[in-house]
Parts: structure tokens; C-alpha cells; sequence
């Protein structure tokens, strides 16, 4: 059974659930809004969303 923390998406405050096992720099995406978020800090877990450079 997989464990989950839960942290606020940046963009729309929605609740995503990260698992616990997580680690820098890995990408989810938030349910509500779309939004692909990556992890930048574990304790406590914080997300960003990403910025894609369009070329």
C-alpha cells in the first residue's frame, strides 16, 4: 500500500496527493487545474508549477 502526502497545487490551490516516497524534481500533475507542478522542497513538501520555453 502506497502512502500519500498531500500539498496545495500553485495555480489553483487544489490538493494533489504526492507519494511519500517522492524526491526532488519529480513532475505531477494537478487534477483539477492541469497544471504539471515538480516537487521543489520535502519538509515541508512544496510544489511549482512548471515553465515550459517555447522555442
Amino acid at each position: 500500500m502506497h502512502e500519500f502526502l498531500t500539498a496545495r497545487c500553485p495555480l489553483c490551490g487544489a490538493e494533489i496527493e504526492i507519494p511519500q516516497d517522492t524526491d526532488f524534481g519529480e513532475l505531477y500533475e494537478c487534477d483539477v487545474c492541469g497544471a504539471e507542478v515538480e516537487v521543489v522542497e520535502l519538509d515541508p513538501l512544496e510544489l511549482q508549477p512548471v515553465t515550459e520555453i517555447e522555442k
